[in-house]
């Protein structure tokens, strides 16, 4: 004759639940020693990229200036030659028209001149600001992937400490899930995700839910020590579970912890 299924009592799901909710909770644990790592190194390379893209826009900005100060050069040898032409003509003027005439072209090449030169002068000018900003741009550059490289090399060394823990723990945690009816399930992830800290299921302590500052009635505690029915706190939505049971799975769990 076949064994008859034991029976899972309401202790034996509240048990589940809180080995459950520990195997989670050491998951978030590892979690938060990584901490901001992750984000913080996607981060850095997004100013690095950003950086190295400002000095590139930068060159390519000294590269049309020197084309614009090579332009005014050779606007000045134009302007240079047509001074010797006109000063040549002005020695065989037949009239004050003429004569007139050539000195208003030579006073327009040497204006053409002068303005050319002022426009070198500023050019150069931002020239050597845009430099400076280059330089003090590859300075940072070289600080943020010198932290950059830092920082990958403290992350990689957590996940080399903590991967197979983890996963580990989510094979552990996927595995509890199995041994627990799906709707109690869906109710554990729903209030984990509507609480601080993932805190789902919760033992009392000093005579309040785990986390919380409001106090539970000595009758609604005597329910919750008797184990014979799922109770949540009415302020927090959490399962609550006694102390001595919430230890005896502590230290079970602890022992598992260490196995992994």
């Amino acid at each position: 004759m076949a064994k008859k299924k034991a029976e899972v009592t309401v202790e034996d799901k509240l048990r589940a639940l809180y080995d459950l909710q520990l195997i989670d909770s050491r998951v978030d644990e590892i979690r938060n020693v990584r901490g901001e790592l992750p984000l913080e190194v996607v981060d850095l390379e997004n100013e690095i990229l950003g950086l190295k893209t400002r000095i590139d826009k930068l060159k390519t900005d000294l590269e049309t200036i020197n084309y614009e100060i090579t332009a005014k050069k050779n606007l000045i040898d134009e302007s240079k030659t047509l001074i010797k032409k006109y000063t040549e003509q002005q020695k065989n003027v037949r009239n004050s028209r003429e004569f007139n005439s050539i000195t208003k072209e030579l006073e327009y090449q040497e204006l053409e001149i002068q303005l050319a030169e002022k426009n070198i002068k500023e050019f150069k000018a931002q020239i050597d600001q845009k430099k400076s900003v280059i330089s003090e741009t590859k300075e940072r550059l070289s600080e943020r992937e010198s932290h950059l490289k830092h920082k990958k090399s403290e992350l990689n060394a957590i996940l080399a400490e903590t991967e197979k823990e983890e996963k580990a723990l989510l094979d552990k945690s996927e595995k509890f899930q199995k041994d627990i009816e799906e709707r109690l399930v869906r109710a554990y992830f729903r209030i984990r995700n509507n609480v601080k800290n993932g805190l789902a299921v919760v033992p009392i302590e000093r005579g309040a839910s785990g986390g919380s500052f409001f106090t539970i009635p000595p009758q609604v505690q005597v329910e919750i020590a008797s184990r014979k029915k799922i109770i949540t706190d009415e302020h927090s939505g959490r399962i609550l579970v006694d102390p001595v049971l919430a230890e005896e799975e502590q230290q079970k769990m602890k022992k598992m912890f260490s196995k992994l």
